[in-house]
């Protein structure tokens, strides 16, 4: 899910991070040293000159172990980290707990870790946004990859709700939360990186909470 401290959902006292098996740690190191060698190419001689192969010789690693774990070259851009960690955190969210509150909570506190620099450096976040509005074969890929994040969320919101995770009502609050979320990414990079991504995401949520109407009456 598009860029985005996380806390126990239970209580006051901070969480320990989420608890990720030996494998899935030695993919994300995987996946973070393709996309950091990515990164350095593009910033060195443009995304377009960029070769898989390119790629593999920087991360070390060989053309077919790319392509393993990202299919084509944009979704070493698009794809991120944060979809387990968001999956696991908002399951953890108090059952009784209003839907809407609850995906407040994990995206702000992915927001702030993502910007952390956690999985990558702030250069290399600002670079992907710009990739991301820039590059439109990047720009198409993202649009493709809402889906994977949305069926994530149709997931859990499910089994918050007990509503059928492929009905419409799941599918089109799921899909509009992540196309928001996505919306919010472009904006800030769109207007240079300038201003708090994490202001724009809340900024977002209201509008799909309480609708135009109210955002134009708390602006006038």
């Amino acid at each position: 899910m598009t860029t985005m401290a996380a806390s126990t959902a239970n209580s006051s006292t901070p969480a320990a991070e989420p608890r990720l098996g030996l494998r899935e740690r030695k993919k994300i190191k995987t996946r973070m040293a393709i996309r950091k060698a990515t990164y350095r190419l593009v910033q060195e001689q443009g995304y377009d000159a960029t070769t898989i192969e390119q790629i593999a010789e920087a991360a070390e690693v060989s053309p077919s172990t790319v392509f393993r774990y990202f299919p084509t070259k944009e979704d070493i851009v698009v794809t991120d980290e944060y979809d387990p960690i968001l999956e696991e955190e908002l399951r953890a969210r108090p059952a009784d707990e209003p839907l809407m509150r609850s995906l407040r909570h994990v995206v702000a506190t992915a927001v702030e870790r993502a910007m952390s620099g956690e999985y990558e450096t702030p250069e290399e976040m600002r670079l992907r946004g710009r990739l991301m509005v820039e590059v439109p074969a990047v720009r198409s890929r993202m649009n493709d990859n809402m889906s994977v994040s949305g069926q994530m969320l149709c997931r859990v919101v499910a089994e918050r709700t007990g509503y059928d995770p492929d009905g419409l009502e799941v599918r089109v609050y799921c899909m509009g939360v992540v196309g928001a979320l996505m919306e919010a990414s472009r904006y800030w990079a769109e207007h240079e990186q300038q201003g708090d991504l994490g202001e724009y995401v809340a900024r977002t949520l209201d509008v799909l909470e309480h609708g135009l109407e109210r955002r134009k009456s708390e602006a006038s």
